[in-house]
């Protein structure tokens, strides 16, 4: 088992190696760059200063930026380069530590990154644990009672909230908890006087902006875990040992949760390791809804804007949190399982 994860292990160096190449690849090709940005900015300033001022020709107009200000823009980009080089450059950084600077704002990558981190590890390491915890118990009980009223009623409302979106059920909160009837606030993590609150203040404070948006995160992984369950854990049920278990005068709860609920957490467990990535990358759509300045509205608002150092500064941290997430989920469907053996 040993020589299996250290295999896996040294998979992730040509697998790191070929996400961020391909993505390096076309941010170099996708119009609408810092260079371009910036170009557009400069003609949206001549025309604005083309009203006060006449004589002009329409070719100055066109282009507002010599060949020696792109070409100096270029190289304090580093889109003079080879693809190949500039690459093996910021690689270079990237093992150093230093994931650039952003194209937009000339902030430090890392920085930006770190002081979302906590505001996406805090939703997503709450759902999580939320999800796993009621979930599991749920599915349990739903396939002890299948095709009960309360199976049924259930499974209605399971359905009804996974075919709404997430972000939806947050605006719907929103117009009604927040707007109407006012309970909850409108967004954000905090309120502007949080400062000024008491200890027990800000908690609770911080409670009550965490509760939508956070039924909006639970919403999304809700529907899918449950049936997993419920799905597994009725296959087990059906099986011979099972069977054989209770017609030997085991009693049906202690077949349930000393025989066939170990088997039927190996789909949970196998998804388990995936989540590590799940939890820093967040929803762009709620964490917008919201307000909610996480991994999730950064990455975003940095493909929009074409910052393309921010972009992959996060593929950087989150491809590398998915492949561990990877060996994770092997450890635990050999933690669950033990007929499991890694040759």
């Amino acid at each position: 088992m040993t020589a299996y994860f250290i295999r896996r292990i040294l998979l992730i160096i040509p697998t790191f190696l070929g996400i961020t190449i391909m993505v390096f690849i076309v941010t170099r090709f996708v119009p609408g760059g810092p260079i371009e940005r910036i170009i557009a900015e400069a003609q949206q300033m001549q025309s604005m200063e083309g009203g006060r001022t006449s004589g002009s020709s329409s070719a100055e107009q066109s282009q507002p930026l010599s060949a020696e200000q792109i070409e100096e823009l270029k190289k304090y980009y580093g889109f003079d380069k080879p693809i190949f080089t500039s690459y093996i450059l910021w690689l270079g950084k990237v093992l150093r530590g230093d994931l650039g600077t952003s194209t937009r704002y000339y902030d430090p990558v890392w920085s930006m990154i770190k002081e979302r981190i906590p505001i996406s590890l805090y939703f997503g390491v709450i759902s999580l644990i939320l999800v796993y915890s009621i979930c599991i118990p749920l599915g349990i009980i739903k396939a002890i009672k299948h095709k009960t009223a309360f199976d049924n009623i259930s499974s209605l409302v399971v359905f009804i909230g996974y075919a709404i979106p997430g972000w939806v059920v947050g605006v719907l909160m929103l117009v009604f908890f927040a707007s109407y009837w006012e309970i909850f606030p409108l967004g954000g993590l905090i309120s502007d006087e949080f400062e000024d609150f008491t200890l027990l203040g800000k908690i609770i404070d911080v409670i009550r902006h965490t509760i939508l948006p956070l039924l909006a995160y639970v919403l999304g992984s809700f529907t899918v875990m449950t049936f997993l369950m419920k799905n597994s854990l009725m296959d087990n049920l059906a099986s011979d040992y099972v069977r054989t278990a209770i017609a030997k005068g085991l009693p049906f709860n202690k077949a349930v949760l000393k025989h066939a609920l170990r088997n039927s957490l190996i789909p949970i467990a196998t998804s388990f390791g995936n989540n590590i990535s799940v939890i820093l990358s967040g929803s762009f759509l709620i964490e917008k809804v919201f307000n909610i300045n996480g991994m999730g509205l950064l990455g975003y608002e940095s493909v929009v804007e074409r910052d393309y150092p921010v972009v992959l500064g996060i593929l950087v941290i989150s491809s590398l949190l998915f492949m561990i997430g990877n060996i994770l989920s092997d450890i635990c469907v050999a933690i669950v399982d033990p007929r499991v053996k890694f040759e």
